[in-house]
This record gives C-alpha cells, structure tokens and sequence, in this order.
C-alpha cells in the first residue's frame, strides 16, 4: 500500500492505535462529566467554553517555559494550524445546537460516518490509500454503530445537515493534523486550539454562565479542559505513527467506553442490540489491527 512520505513521520502503527484509544477514553470521561454537569443544570455551551479554556491554559504554559519570546508561538502553516482549530471549535458549538433538535441516536450515528470520509478523503489529500480489508473494517465498524444506535425511521431535519458538517469537519480534522504532523509542533496545534477555542465560546460562556453548586462540580467542570487537552495531546502524537485512516476506526471504541461509563455511574443496562454493535464495533478494530501487523511485517 503506498503513500506520501511525509517529514518528521515515524510509521509504528500499534503505538498509534493505542494512543488513539486511549484518546478516546479520554474523550468518554469527558462526555460523561458533561453529562453529569448538564443534569446538574449547568449550561452547555458554559461546559465547551470551560473545556477549551483550561485546554488553553495547559498549552500556553507549555509553549511559554522556555521564555515568553514571540517567536515561540509562531508557525509558517498558521492558516492550516487556525483552520484545524476551526474545524474542531465549530463542531463542537454545532453539535450543541442540534442537540436541541435531534435525539442523540441520530447526532451519533451521522458523526461516525467520520472514518469513512478519512478513508475517501486520505487519498487525494495525503496520498494514503485504504485497501479493501480496511474500507472492510470501516463499514464493518459503521454497521455496528448503527446496530446500537438504531437510527432507523427518523424524519428528514435540516439539523441533520450540521451533522453532516461536524462528521466531514471532524475527518478533515484528522487529516490535517496528519499533515501537520511532525511539520508543526504539538505544542504549537495544542496552543492555537486552546486560544480559537476560548476566544470563540466566551461570549457564550459569559451569557449562560451559572456556578456550579457542589465542590464535585466544580472539580469536574475544571477538568473538561484537562481531559480534552490530554486526549488531543495523545490524539496529535498517535497521527506520528499511523496513517489517518489506520487510526479514525477505532473512534469507534468511544460508544464502547461511554456505553461501560453509563452502567458504572448511571446503572444503564445496555441491551442485545447494544452489546451486538459492540461485538461488531470491536471486531472491526481487531481485524484493521491485524492487518496493520500484518503490512508493519512485511516492511521490515
């Protein structure tokens, strides 16, 4: 399977795919905090302005130790770097306001349709061309999230087109963080992610703001931005190992990790069709980890 070289890339496939699920554990600690948050009656949009801010925080500190020198901050791909921020921040701040339309089966089970447009998009953008076994193991994976999502039925929303915006921004997100990747430091995406992101929702925060009434809640809100720059961190530094769409697949482990969150903390038994989609969902991800083996062995 052939590929653009790409400077500064390492291709040690299994360290990413590991990275990339722990991204996504990550990510479910932050789904289900917000959760929690959101029944406890804090704002929504409060919650995302709170989960880059703190994002924001982290990656300044980092950038400035070594001195607060302007040229630290500086990057020749700033276009690229704001627009992947861009792409992320309006996902985000869209996913809300669908939210308030459609039921979260049918929000999910457009967004997944992300792996996908990686593996359709890859190519032409990266030159990375997915092989049948692992376009395969992208619809296998798919098929398993609709498995347990059961999206069938819905009527036709126009919402339903900002999801189909956040799914196509989120693959373009990965690819380009792909192609920044060792070009742009992680540290540098890290920072431009954080400001884009504060910047872009504080007014919403200031708007919508309500103090959260218990220190449990007040742990929690402070750690969305923890959590969300530690998953992107990792998230950034697995796309130095594998390829876009080698590593989008396993996204699919986050409805696993939300699924288990949801019993621990909520007591939400999932069903047959739930633990099918999972059986699915998993047995992609092995089968697309079996042939990464597979072709990591057959360059050596």
């Amino acid at each position: 399977m052939s590929r653009v070289a790409i400077p500064g890339l390492e291709d040690r496939a299994s360290l990413g795919i590991a990275m990339m699920l722990v991204a996504w554990l990550i990510f479910s600690l932050i789904d289900t905090s917000v959760k929690w948050l959101v029944l406890a009656g804090l704002p929504a949009l409060q919650l995302a302005f709170m989960r880059y801010f703190a994002h924001f925080f982290i990656s300044t500190f980092l950038v400035a130790r070594g001195g607060l020198d302007i040229e630290r901050f500086k990057t020749d791909r700033l276009g690229l770097v704001l627009f992947r921020a861009y792409l992320l921040t309006s996902s985000t701040a869209l996913n809300f306001v669908a939210l308030l339309y459609l039921p979260l089966t049918v929000t999910a089970s457009i967004m997944f349709t992300s792996p996908i447009l990686v593996c359709l998009l890859g190519w032409p953008i990266l030159g990375e061309r997915a092989g049948p076994w692992r376009i395969f193991g992208i619809s296998l994976g798919f098929i398993g999230v609709l498995v347990v999502m059961r999206p069938f039925g819905t009527e036709f929303h126009w919402a339903m087109l900002l999801m189909v915006h956040n799914a196509t921004a989120l693959a373009l997100y990965s690819i380009l963080t792909r192609k920044l990747s060792g070009v742009v430091s992680t540290e540098i995406m890290q920072f431009y992610m954080g400001l884009f992101g504060t910047a872009a929702l504080l007014p919403f925060a200031v708007y919508y703001w309500e103090n959260p009434t218990t220190g449990l809640d007040w742990v929690l809100m402070a750690l969305l931005g923890v959590w969300g720059w530690g998953g992107h961190e990792l998230l950034t530094r697995a796309h130095r190992f594998a390829t876009a769409n080698t590593l989008m697949p396993f996204a699919y482990f986050f409805l696993l990790f939300l699924t288990i969150s949801s019993y621990l903390i909520w007591g939400h038994i999932p069903d047959g069709a739930t633990l099918l989609g999972a059986a699915i969902i998993i047995g992609s991800g092995l089968l697309i980890w079996a042939r990464t083996r597979v072709q990591e062995g057959m360059r050596r």
